[in-house]
């Protein structure tokens, strides 16, 4: 294969797998936004330290991913070998910034686990505020079909219903129950009849099983997606290392070459002209003689 054709399939290929590089990088750079920004999550509203971290460094991540996938792109077109290296020296801090942010979340699993279980408690103490807190459990208990974290006695925890001094789980949100008519302003609902509208809601057949269980399946999905996204992101790394070296070596030989073809043919950048056949040198041996 010709030298040129070579350097041009591994700038295509070079390419190609840098865009998914890229692509991956800014998902990555997605997730680490979510964790530390969106309010709408268990994972987010009261994120443990640790989880702040791996946030952080996701974001870090993506963000770097940016930079060095426009180098590497900027070095591969140009043909500038030194940003093909530069590019070769980012790959390997991003695998090793990868490799802490991956480690420290599956090391600390059980801590963020801890974490939020306690981020659930602390929803069912607070809940009757109407706020985003509110929302997000009651979206958890419908779709998923459970009611409290480990039961319904859970919400004997609540602020409000300790306020009432039961001692069974007679008001529930309204979420609890599979079918419900909710009071007009209230988020509470009873199956006794001791407990109607206005102030609470009519609510039937209440959920048995707890939330715990879902919730930490939800969990373990998305640090399973997380550590899926990072492996990804580290085999296309290791790919674009070698496709980089390559592009890397193939550059040096052309360059040599085209350095040596100069050293055997340096009249190639010189124009002596031609000689001029029409001049006699006067000391060429010849002796000018007059005939009779």
């Amino acid at each position: 294969m010709k030298l040129d054709v070579k350097i041009q399939l591994l700038n295509f290929f070079f390419e190609v797998f840098n865009f998914i590089f890229l692509a991956l990088g800014l998902s990555v750079c997605g997730v680490g936004l979510w964790i530390l920004f969106d309010g709408g999550s268990l994972l987010t509203i009261h994120a443990s330290v640790e989880l702040r971290v791996v946030g952080a460094g996701l974001m870090l991540i993506g963000l770097a991913v940016l930079a060095v996938s426009v180098v590497g792109i900027v070095g591969a077109v140009k043909d500038v070998r030194v940003l093909l290296l530069v590019y070769l020296g980012f790959l390997i801090v991003l695998v090793l910034g990868q490799l802490f942010v991956t480690l420290l979340l599956l090391l600390n699993r059980d801590k963020i686990e801890r974490s939020l279980d306690e981020t659930v408690d602390r929803i069912i103490f607070d809940y009757g505020g109407h706020n985003s807190s509110d929302t997000l459990m009651d979206k958890i208990q419908s779709y998923e079909g459970c009611c409290g974290r480990t039961g319904p006695s859970d919400w004997l925890k609540n602020s409000y219903i300790q306020s009432l001094n039961l001692t069974n789980p007679d008001v529930l949100p309204c979420s609890c129950f599979r079918s419900r008519r909710p009071a007009v302003h209230s988020s509470w609902c009873s199956e006794l009849p001791d407990f109607t509208a206005p102030m609470y809601g009519r609510g039937n057949g209440s959920h048995d099983q707890g939330c715990k269980q879902k919730v930490t399946d939800w969990l373990q999905e998305n640090i399973l997606t997380v550590v899926g996204m990072d492996v990804a992101l580290m085999l296309i790394q290791v790919v674009q290392f070698f496709f980089t070296v390559s592009l890397y070596r193939a550059l040096g030989r052309r360059a040599g070459i085209k350095t040596t073809d100069r050293l055997s043919d340096p009249e190639g950048d010189l124009d002596y002209g031609e000689q001029n056949h029409a001049y006699v040198d006067p000391d060429d041996g010849y002796d000018n003689q007059d005939y009779d």
